[in-house]
């Protein structure tokens, strides 16, 4: 058994080098330029606009040995009770900016930056020949540790291939996570996009960490929507915030509080129920099942009345609001009754936020519902407190 997984990795790595030496004939890389903020919007740019050459689908199509190897991996993790983990890099692990990005205020950290001769040692990098700095986020060492004891994991970003290898280096120094399961701009099927058809595994067991959802059309179902990581004042101007990022504010995410630890959290419970509660005989078990139903333990208890918070004439049910309520296991409603829990409303003066506060009943603000669907479980309604509007 042994012996026939090892003639399987060296299948495997002998595939990943045949995509790797076909790129590299079609590639023509210049000098790197520094990163525009976000892996969404691509952190580098080439000089050559190339094609697809070198792509796992380009092999594919040419090539039905993919399939076996799909097949054969996919028996080989189940058999040792592991599923696909991909995750993004921006935002998700870590928040990268140019140099020449820097705010004064941030100007403190050039001298804070930590040394690249041991990276496991530090979260805060100067990449001069990069022009750029990049900190890892809080818990990610921890949390990689622990999601590849029940996880193959992939790096997959829209930034491209040398700015991804930069990065995997600095998550990865003694290649124990990864193994060169690094997938790049560079390497996509289809342009800002992301996909699985690149990923050498079955999409009924893989799981996504990804802070954009629009950046897989096609396996939403596979994806746990990451809380964005905004580190540098740059990342919180990129995505239009007026406020101070993590830097300025000489602060970060609690380790074990934070975003990643959470998260992990879910994983454990995804993976628990793919192995141990699904029904179906191994081979054909589906991990968005698993996703579906643990999501929906979130809000199960809970049924939601909104007030005004839908714009006129605007159909509730369709509201991303009233979808993403439904998703965590709640019930929407459009009038109030003995079985309402939580009303969701952005002013405590209209008739349904008095209705909850005389009922003692919760009322939450809309931003409720987003921080439950970040974290899949239900946050304290006490933060989420609606403030009194006048002219209601």
């Amino acid at each position: 058994m042994e012996l026939l997984e090892k003639d399987h990795a060296k299948e495997v790595a002998e595939l990943e080098a045949k995509v790797r030496n076909k790129r590299c004939k079609t590639e023509k890389l210049d000098d790197l330029e520094g990163p525009q903020g976000s892996t969404s919007q691509g952190l580098m740019e080439e000089k050559l606009d190339v094609g697809n050459n070198g792509t796992l689908q380009d092999l594919r199509l040419g090539n039905d040995e993919i399939v076996r190897l799909r097949g054969t991996d996919m028996k080989n993790l189940l058999r040792h009770k592991k599923l696909y983990l991909v995750l993004d890099l921006d935002h998700t692990l870590l928040n990268s900016t140019q140099i020449n990005h820097l705010t004064a205020e941030e100007e403190y950290l050039k001298s804070q930056s930590d040394s690249l001769q041991d990276v496991s040692k530090g979260s805060l990098f100067m990449l001069e020949f990069m022009h750029m700095m990049t900190k890892l986020r809080p818990f990610v060492r921890t949390f990689l540790k622990e999601a590849s004891e029940i996880f193959e994991m992939y790096i997959y970003t829209m930034g491209d291939r040398p700015y991804a290898l930069e990065m995997a280096k600095l998550l990865d120094p003694e290649k124990e996570y990864f193994n060169g399961r690094v997938i790049s701009r560079d390497d996509g099927t289809q342009k800002h996009q992301k996909g699985l058809d690149v990923v050498l595994g079955q999409e009924s067991a893989a799981v996504i960490l990804d802070d954009t959802e629009n950046a897989w059309p096609n396996q939403k179902d596979n994806l746990i929507l990451m809380e964005r990581y905004h580190f540098f004042a740059s990342s919180c101007r990129q995505f239009g915030f007026d406020c101070k990022s993590l830097s300025q504010l000489k602060s970060d995410e609690s380790e074990p509080d934070g975003a990643l630890a959470s998260i992990l959290k879910i994983l454990r419970r995804i993976h628990h129920f793919f192995f141990y509660e699904l029904d179906s005989d191994l081979a054909r078990r589906d991990v968005r099942q698993a996703l579906k139903t643990v999501r929906a333990e979130a809000l199960k208890d809970c049924k939601i009345v909104f007030s005004r918070v839908f714009p006129m004439k605007f159909q509730p049910e369709n509201h991303h609001l009233w979808i993403m309520a439904e998703q965590l296991g709640g019930t929407c409603s459009t009038e109030t009754d003995s079985s309402v829990t939580h009303v969701v409303s952005m002013n405590a003066g209209t008739q349904k936020s008095r209705w909850a506060v005389k009922e003692n009943e919760f009322l939450v603000h809309p931003r409720w519902i987003e921080a439950t669907n970040f974290f899949w479980q239900k946050q304290p309604e006490e933060n989420f407190p609606v403030s009194q509007t006048k002219n209601q």
